[in-house]
């Protein structure tokens, strides 16, 4: 995770300067909102600027927490958005003590290794009220990437889907919805998963 956080602490503004706007992830929040509408809490794993995830939540209304591990970012949200909670912080050792209604972790998540993936569902559920959703990204099968950005290295990870399925069901998470490789949503894998119990 040391050198993801090099990644960001080099090229986190440049990122945030090119990230899209445009909202390709508009549907998936819509499906968030449909189950549990604002001004539920939400919880963003991985928030960055703030844009355009934060932001999307917070203009329909919903309470913001974003957590992020780059100080140059988490500035960047306290400037655009000062009414929201921002916190520098791993996602690994996530332990902030209450529950959110909402769980995100938009291209984020699937920056941890295999084993670190494994070790935060138990944490996805610590901090999920029951009834809350899970919104996350992965890669379509198990493997590990190293892409490159800005020209420097980038890594990912994905375990297979069934593995996911299996982790879920564990934690007490019944999957509302998955698609690999969306072709509507930039080839984004997603899923949706409420916790039950």
């Amino acid at each position: 995770m040391s050198r993801v956080n090099d990644f960001y602490a080099d090229h986190g503004l440049q990122f945030d300067r090119e990230r899209s706007r445009h909202l390709p992830e508009r549907a998936w929040l819509a499906q968030v909102a449909a189950r549990v509408p604002a001004p539920a809490a939400v919880l963003d794993l991985g928030c960055g600027g703030g844009e355009p995830i934060a932001r999307w939540f917070l203009e329909q209304g919903y309470t913001v927490t974003g957590l992020d591990a780059e100080p140059s970012l988490l500035a960047l949200c306290r400037q655009r958005f000062p009414g929201a909670t921002w916190r520098q912080a791993d996602m690994r050792t996530l332990d902030l003590g209450r529950t959110f209604e909402v769980l995100v972790a938009w291209d984020s998540f699937f920056h941890l290794e295999h084993a670190d993936q494994r070790a935060l569902f138990p944490r996805f559920r610590e901090h999920l009220a029951v009834g809350g959703v899970l919104l996350f990204t992965s890669g379509p099968e198990h493997g590990e990437s190293i892409g490159s950005l800005f020209g420097d290295a980038l890594y990912h990870a994905s375990l297979a889907p069934e593995e996911y399925r299996t982790l879920l069901s564990e934690h007490g998470f019944e999957v509302l919805l998955h698609r690999a490789e969306d072709p509507e949503c930039g080839r984004h894998t997603v899923w949706l998963a409420q916790r039950v119990r």
